[in-house]
């Protein structure tokens, strides 16, 4: 699972560069795959209802009839190619894929991501690093956990690090905190 998350990180004495894949990740490949499979063959019943033809041999034509049951799995098809889009969309413009930059010979971190495509496709954040105060590491546990590491800018807030969905266990996310608050020479906060 990490590997999908995280492409590459290199790191030096004074540079960290960690590359994220973004939208590219094998589980949003298998998702928009299986919904398009599936909404498709959806549509194809609905369809086969209204022309009274079998389009899919396994299900005969004469078993739906097309008010109701056709109009709504012509419907459900429908909106399951339209979400099935929007996957492929983002798979193929890499939303939420970049990299993180952090060089302590010239002082200066550099956050980079890919969005959709318009004005702001590319998100570029520079900062220097004096201005950051602390890593800080957001912990909810229960049902929807989440934890996120955020890096605290004097004068702008919290930049989250990692992504909202990479669930990575308590171990590796103290870990990663650790690591990076080392070598930025900063301290850690727990929320």
């Amino acid at each position: 699972m990490q590997q999908d998350l995280v492409c590459m990180s290199w790191r030096s004495e004074y540079m960290w560069i960690e590359f994220l894949a973004g939208s590219r990740k094998t589980s949003n490949f298998c998702w928009a795959f299986i919904l398009f499979v599936g909404s498709l063959g959806f549509l194809l019943v609905g369809i086969s209802s209204y022309l009274d033809r079998n389009l899919i041999s396994l299900f005969p034509s004469q078993q739906i009839n097309f008010f109701p049951q056709g109009i709504v799995m012509s419907f459900y098809g429908i909106a399951g190619l339209f979400m099935s889009s929007y996957l492929w969309c983002t798979i193929t413009w890499n939303v939420g894929g970049g990299y993180d930059r952090f060089d302590r010979k010239e002082g200066i971190v550099s956050i980079f991501r890919w969005g959709f495509p318009g004005k702001n496709r590319r998100i570029f954040l520079r900062f220097l690093m004096k201005d950051i105060q602390s890593i800080r590491i957001e912990v909810k546990e229960g049902i929807y956990a989440r934890r996120v590491l955020y890096m605290e800018i004097r004068g702008l807030g919290a930049i989250p690090l990692t992504r909202t969905d990479e669930n990575l266990t308590p171990r590796e996310i103290e870990q990663k905190a650790a690591e990076l608050a080392y070598f930025l020479r900063v301290p850690i906060e727990v929320f």
